[in-house]
């Protein structure tokens, strides 16, 4: 039998396809939030609208890919004045951008547990981002904890309704994933 070069590359894809682990977001026990400084204090917004796409097997890193999205339409925040900040213009316009995204072919372990090193998308603007997350699985449950952060200005956020120096710079977002084997 004669192996052509573009066979032997479909038959070393699907190897590695076969060995990546596929896994299914369970929203309900799930969540993604951040935190930012607002008037000296912090303040958490947390999304209701968000979905992944996840392949991971430790064993298998190089296969591994992360594509996650939230509606930014869903952010909410407790107090409303600070809600309606969130999904003004000036905030994350979610008329305008409707998603923001989390994308990464490039998971690494790590001393405390992984990286996805990716690029993180809001309002448009593209940024690199690495993702720092713990990983636990059992049998076909896996749940994953980890953030990072970031700069609101480096996305276009500004505080105009609160004034620049009444809101922080930084924000930590935070992911609690739990998924079941696919």
């Amino acid at each position: 039998m004669r192996l052509t070069a573009a066979s032997l590359a479909v038959m070393i894809a699907a190897a590695s396809s076969a060995s990546a682990q596929d896994w299914v977001l369970d929203h309900d026990a799930s969540a993604v939030s951040f935190e930012i400084a607002i008037f000296g204090a912090p303040a958490e917004a947390r999304f209701d609208d968000f979905d992944a796409q996840i392949t991971l097997d430790p064993e298998d890193l190089a296969s591994a890919r992360i594509e996650a999205v939230v509606r930014t339409a869903s952010g909410a925040m407790d107090i409303s004045d600070y809600q309606q900040a969130l999904l003004s213009g000036d905030g994350l316009a979610p008329r305008a951008h409707p998603e923001a995204r989390f994308s990464s072919e490039d998971v690494r372990a790590t001393d405390e547990g992984y990286e996805a090193h990716g690029v993180l998308t809001v309002r448009g603007s593209d940024s690199p981002a690495v993702l720092s997350f713990t990983l636990e699985i059992d049998g076909g449950r896996a749940v994953a904890r980890g953030g990072f952060d970031l700069s609101r200005t480096d996305f276009g956020i500004s505080a105009a309704s609160w004034g620049a120096n009444n809101v922080g710079e930084a924000v930590r977002v935070r992911v609690h994933i739990e998924a079941d084997a696919g």
